[in-house]
């Protein structure tokens, strides 16, 4: 179900220096939540630098997605498949 309106995060995302996303990396039905483009309405574009779920820690950069940390028993291989959008391995 879709909420009409955008609260207060638009408040949240307009002067913060670093945006942070904790969230559930897949929905009930197992698809990605983590996707190539936004579906939604932007509540800001470009702000997000870190999302953190339950499978990984990736950092939001002009070149991708990077991957800083994988949750144990979590492969790479796994990772990728329930993300629509590509993820750069460690450096």
């Amino acid at each position: 179900k879709l909420v009409k309106g955008m609260g207060g995060a638009m408040d949240l995302v307009a002067g913060a220096r670093r945006v942070i996303i904790a969230m559930e990396h897949t929905g009930r039905n197992g698809e990605p939540k983590i996707r190539t483009r936004c579906r939604l309405p932007l509540t800001g574009a470009r702000v997000v630098h870190t999302i953190i779920t339950e499978l990984a820690v990736l950092q939001v950069t002009p070149q991708g997605l990077w991957l800083r940390e994988l949750s144990p028993g979590v492969s790479f291989a796994s990772l990728q498949n329930q993300t629509e959008a590509r993820i750069l391995p460690p450096e």
